[in-house]
């Protein structure tokens, strides 16, 4: 324990709160609010094709009219006219990291992306505010047939037509309101393709980070692994904390061919300042496997639900995630996962802790369609929370529409235990730190499915939202 003790203390807090201040000369910062002419100018300075163009605009109509989801936590205080939807840097983005200007370089190396990049992934494109400033793959990588570029590059480029083939397709702007608001005014993120049969044996990663205060972050994910393929994403995001809202409304959609596999593992940390309403889903074919690992912390507002579509028969799906609401936080996550396969399983394990008057809800929804035969599910769900003033609500939803489905459920939620905590502090411990290795201990399920050096990272977190940092 001396050695979780010394972790804590030399946690800085202050390495996720730099703000690198983003002046004209440098920084390209488009007016606040959503409208048609904001929409057509971010399609011109991207370049769009004719049908991304159109596809925006169609999709700020559907935004115009849809309402706001009326079950979730509350957004009123989240002001759109006041949120700029694009902010970028005057640099092309470079795939030399040495060409990355001065300032936005030292802040990810702050954050550690190119020393992880170095020592443990395949891959790594780092966006900051809107677009990617920089992007690379190992050779041996790309040596395999794997693609692994920015989003604007493949809706250009050689990738064109797979890009016009998937986008938005698993997520449409019809889908909500903040799906259709990416729709309008979606930008950066990355495009990943790996071949049949191409196993990539490290994880390629992309890094979010959103510097402009009082700005938006809508980045695009889209990965297609093909039949017999295996490959490992990871997700980072962060933000430095303003006094104004930021808005993440980012969309991940996963394509999951016959027999492959796809891990994708999420570590978020973002400020208090942030609304996260971000939406990713998963397509999955025949005898193919899904596995998210999810940790969401920071945001003051998250509506986070990964969904998981098993169209294939014997098609799989595991969810492992935690959530870590503190003060003035209302983190409203989960899962969903659709069984339309005969043989078809999944697997749904998450934990949430609330401390200092925060709210975590865990929601989910199970649906097994009549025609998915002899499937499986369980739902796991722990909820702990650290005092009395902090909340914690389960809303499982199941949809069962076969006799012959096999379906578990389990939930609970309690209070962190006075006796455990008095145990340990009659071995020594002081009360915080019996605390803490009671919570390190709940949340271990989830940091063990991580690359060892993500789980630090999360770890990590976990004290730094325990010291109340």
């Amino acid at each position: 324990m001396s050695e979780n003790n010394k972790s804590v203390v030399d946690i800085d807090r202050s390495v996720y709160d730099i703000k690198d201040v983003e002046n004209e000369q440098d920084f390209y910062r488009m007016e606040d609010g959503f409208t048609e002419d904001i929409v057509k100018k971010i399609s011109e300075e991207k370049h769009d094709p004719e049908w991304m163009r159109e596809f925006r605009l169609k999709s700020l109509e559907i935004y115009n009219k849809l309402e706001m989801p009326d079950w979730g936590p509350d957004t009123d205080e989240l002001d759109m006219n006041l949120i700029s939807s694009y902010v970028r840097s005057k640099t092309d983005m470079k795939g030399k990291w040495e060409e990355v200007p001065e300032d936005i370089k030292n802040t990810f190396e702050r954050l550690g992306i190119p020393e992880a990049e170095r020592e443990s992934l395949a891959g790594v494109g780092a966006q900051y505010d809107s677009e990617l400033v920089y992007h690379n793959v190992k050779d041996e990588v790309a040596e395999q047939g794997v693609i692994y570029t920015d989003m604007e590059s493949a809706l250009t480029g050689d990738y064109a037509e797979m890009v016009h083939e998937y986008f938005m397709k698993l997520v449409p702007p019809t889908d909500h309101k903040y799906a259709a608001l990416h729709g309008a005014v979606w930008s950066g993120g990355s495009f990943v393709y790996v071949p049949k049969g191409v196993k990539v044996d490290i994880p390629l990663q992309s890094y979010f980070r959103l510097n402009a205060a009082g700005a938006g972050q809508f980045e695009h994910t889209l990965i297609i692994v093909d039949e017999g393929a295996d490959l490992h994403f990871i997700e980072g995001c962060s933000a430095p904390k303003y006094n104004v809202a930021n808005l993440h409304a980012g969309c991940v959609e996963l394509f999951v061919k016959k027999n492959a596999r796809l891990r994708y593992s999420t570590i978020e940390n973002w400020s208090k300042n942030m609304y996260n309403l971000n939406t990713k889903r998963a397509l999955v074919e025949e005898g193919a496997r899904m596995e998210w690992v999810s940790g969401s912390f920071g945001s003051h507002t998250s509506y986070l639900y990964p969904m998981t579509i098993l169209k294939g028969d014997h098609s799989t799906m595991e969810y492992t995630g935690i959530t870590f609401a503190g003060k003035g936080q209302n983190l409203d996550t989960g899962a969903k996962v659709v069984h339309q396969g005969k043989y078809t399983s999944s697997l749904i394990s998450t934990k949430s802790i609330s401390k200092s008057g925060g709210i975590g809800t865990y929601r989910s929804s199970v649906i097994i369609n009549k025609e998915a035969k002899h499937a499986k599910t369980s739902v796991s769900c722990d909820s702990l929370m650290l005092d009395s003033i902090s909340r914690a609500d389960t809303i499982p939803g199941m949809d069962i529409r076969t006799n012959d489905a096999d379906v578990g459920h389990e939930a609970k939620i309690g209070r962190i235990s006075d006796e455990a905590v008095f145990y340990l502090m009659s071995r020594g411990l002081s009360e915080e730190d019996a605390r803490a290795m009671i919570v390190s201990g709940f949340a271990n399920p989830v940091s063990k499915e991580l690359p060892l050096e993500y789980a630090v990272e999360m770890n990590n977190l976990i004290k730094l939202e325990m010291s109340g940092g």
